[in-house]
């Protein structure tokens, strides 16, 4: 059997105010061809399909236009599970006309765990795969708030409710299986931060809980699992060096600092219960690239990008930095005047020279997208004149309330 895992496509998402439902559309259409090229019988999707909990009408169209086309082809199952960015009610909503295309929602833990164990058949109603679908598991799903906890107490109650969480579905999967009499794999999902897991400056990947972030070991997922498709994080990576234990990755770039990173997808073959993985690239749909320097490397990376161009014919999307030591004033008007005739396209520029000249460390051409929001909550902070001692519990106080923002279901209403 063969399955395809993929996570955060954030369908919808902006950069720098530039909308990429061109991208979207282009590896949606992408991943339905390589799915019947490669003959895949299911598809899990490890959370962060929208990248907002109400997206906009192109990208739900986008989104069940390929769920009708998978639906139609060689793959059998769809397993689609929530993430952080996601509203759990917005992806439940059409749950019962999916299931009969044979895709498979979890929108949200409920108060039983067998909802998230799906039981995969294959055309002739024979058990193939069960899957331990769990969501990204919000803190008011796995942790009761005490008065005069710790930080320390919400982390090690978060670890535990997960860990138990897990250990509930895992365990009601494998007395499935012994029922079912029948020795198929274990596949769980998961929408999680893992200690050591790699990010990218920029990527937009929000931590996950308050604290010191509960960020989970390996250790804490059952072993029955013989594959677990993780989703959250956006470079592709395995998590401590297992081959069966991996993110996925995003599809597209996020962010210009992920404008190198090759992007794929993960190929999983099963053979009785034992899986081997191969990555599938991701074709570039869109070109990014952030070109940094002083002004001579900038103009000759702009004429060497010129010459090149874009595989596909898109163009180029830049961000450029200028670090040189002179003070160029009218940087703007030159770097139009170099990409002027091209199929180039500047959609940001930061010039740290004058920055640095003119505002010293305050930065005021800054902009929101530089910073997080921790960052503008310090900010305030310093401005209002508060006391340091005073400062971390009131960040801590701020993180909470940005979380239970974060975490709200704007369309359960």
């Amino acid at each position: 059997m063969k399955v395809l895992h993929t996570s955060d496509w954030h369908i919808g998402r902006t950069l720098y105010g530039r909308k990429r439902y061109e991208e979207f559309g282009a590896f949606l259409t992408w991943l339905a061809e390589t799915i019947q090229q490669n003959e895949i019988d299911a598809l899990l999707v490890a959370g962060d399909i929208f990248d907002t909990s109400a997206p906009s009408n192109r990208a739900q169209e986008l989104y069940y236009r390929f769920l009708c086309r998978v639906a139609a082809s060689c793959c059998r199952h769809v397993v689609v599970v929530a993430g952080n960015h996601d509203s759990p009610s917005f992806l439940n909503a059409p749950k019962e006309l999916l299931k009969a295309l044979d895709v498979h929602v979890v929108g949200s833990s409920t108060e039983s765990p067998e909802d998230e164990v799906l039981v995969l058949r294959n055309d002739q109603d024979t058990p193939e795969l069960i899957v331990c679908a769990v969501p990204y598991l919000r803190d008011r799903d796995i942790r009761v708030a005490e008065a005069g906890e710790s930080v320390e107490d919400k982390e090690r109650k978060l670890i535990d409710g997960i860990r138990t969480h897990y250990a509930t579905v895992a365990a009601l999967a494998e007395q499935k299986r012994e029922e079912l009499g029948a020795n198929i794999p274990i596949v769980g999902t998961g929408h999680l931060f893992t200690a050591g897991g790699q990010t990218v400056d920029g990527d937009g990947v929000r931590e996950l809980y308050v604290g010191s972030l509960a960020h989970v070991t390996a250790g804490i997922f059952p072993a029955c699992f013989n594959y677990l498709a993780l989703g959250h994080l956006h470079v592709p990576q395995e998590v401590n060096g297992s081959k069966t234990i991996r993110y996925s990755g995003s599809p597209l770039p996020m962010g210009f600092g992920e404008a190198k990173q090759p992007k794929s997808v993960c190929q999983v073959e099963f053979h009785s219960t034992a899986a081997s993985v191969q990555l599938i690239d991701v074709p570039v749909f869109q070109r990014l690239e952030r070109v940094k320097g002083d002004w001579d490397g900038i103009s000759s990376r702009i004429l060497e990008l010129s010459a090149t161009g874009s595989p596909n014919g898109s163009g180029v999307w830049l961000e450029v930095i200028y670090d040189g030591t002179e003070v160029i004033g009218d940087l703007r008007e030159r770097l139009e005047a170099a990409i002027s005739g091209t199929q180039m396209e500047i959609l940001r520029i930061k010039n740290n020279r004058i920055i640095d000249r003119v505002l010293g460390q305050i930065h005021e051409e800054e902009t929101l997208d530089d910073l997080n929001v921790n960052d503008v909550f310090e900010r305030c902070l310093a401005v209002h004149d508060v006391p340091e001692e005073q400062r971390p519990e009131l960040l801590r106080a701020y993180q909470e309330t940005v979380s239970s923002l974060y975490e709200d279901d704007v369309q359960a209403e």
